[in-house]
């Protein structure tokens, strides 16, 4: 049998348009001092299962992002007003899951409102996946900078890491993963075969393309989400191959249509 998605809701975070879309809100001759777009953007994980497994896709913001979890500048700039809302244990169970039902967690990459439930997994066999370039570039991002979008309190705990290495692979009965640098170093995206309801195979880019702008015109996010531009560009392209000779479904890490649709979709 083909694998089954299921949506989990981890609630809205909102930050400036400037970030998930370059140029967004730009000063002209004739409007020199716009006014500053701030937007929201649905936080979510995925629960896919297959004939063997049981996989999350992220896990989300931490519940105390807004209670001194994430710093408090970096909340001011990407703010998850009711992450404590949606704790990954109560959003798997309103979704029919729980803790114990996950076999392995599949980490898309490590910024603070994809990684923030790793606790949740912390001293169990519970394997979690992430590429070997991402885990690496969080905890040097981490130690560095004060911008830094990677909160090491969500990922420095004692998990059992399983890196992935190269560009991509098996992972999973029906689920593959693909290596898709850009936004981070080690982004990974996951194709799902049969994934979506109507039988199209499934392509989870996350925050390859924040939404549909992004992958759907080409338009490039913000500087500051783009670790490196032609990394982004040519996975970009790859996941456009991709699609192409599936006739796939390209699942987007934010977009608010496309997440308000998804349980149709899946």
């Amino acid at each position: 049998m083909a694998p089954t998605v299921h949506l989990i809701d981890r609630g809205t975070m909102e930050i400036d348009v400037n970030y998930p879309l370059e140029g967004a809100v730009t000063a002209t001759a004739s409007n020199p001092n716009p006014d500053a777009v701030r937007a929201d953007g649905p936080v979510f994980n995925l629960v896919i299962e297959t004939d063997e497994q049981t996989l999350l896709w992220d896990t989300g913001s931490h519940p105390e992002a807004g209670d001194g979890h994430w710093p408090p500048a970096l909340y001011d700039e990407f703010t998850h007003h009711d992450a404590d809302e949606h704790p990954l244990p109560d959003a798997l169970a309103e979704a029919g899951f729980e803790l114990a039902d996950i076999d392995a967690v599949v980490q898309s990459h490590l910024h603070l409102d994809h990684a923030g439930g790793l606790h949740n997994f912390a001293g169990t066999d519970v394997p979690v996946y992430v590429h070997d370039a991402e885990l690496k570039h969080a905890y040097f991002e981490a130690v560095t900078s004060d911008t830094s979008a990677y909160v090491r309190g969500d990922f420095d705990h004692d998990l059992a890491w399983e890196p992935l290495y190269g560009d991509g692979g098996y992972l999973a009965d029906g689920v593959d993963w693909v290596h898709l640098p850009g936004h981070t170093p080690g982004l990974v995206g996951l194709v799902v075969e049969g994934g979506a309801a109507d039988g199209r195979d499934l392509i989870i880019a996350g925050d390859l393309a924040y939404s549909a702008a992004n992958y759907e015109d080409g338009h490039p996010m913000g500087r500051d989400l783009l670790h490196s531009r032609p990394d982004w560009e040519a996975s970009c392209r790859r996941v456009r191959d991709i699609e192409a000779r599936r006739g796939a479904l390209v699942v987007y890490g934010h977009d608010p249509g496309q997440v308000a649709a998804l349980p149709d979709l899946l």
